[in-house]
């Protein structure tokens, strides 16, 4: 497993509401669904290399 850095994100009330409903939705942790959206949008930019 990768190792993590951790950092401060600062977000808006609205925005993160919508992020924590969203996990919950796909039953993951609101970290573990920022985390996703994250990827899947540096996967989709071809900013990060997909595992093959």
């Amino acid at each position: 497993m990768a190792k993590k850095k951790p950092f401060v994100l600062r977000i808006s009330e609205e925005s993160m509401e919508a992020v924590e409903k969203w996990a919950a939705d796909e039953f993951r942790s609101t970290n573990g669904q920022i985390e996703w959206i994250i990827d899947k949008a540096l996967k989709e930019s071809g900013r990060k290399r997909t595992r093959k």
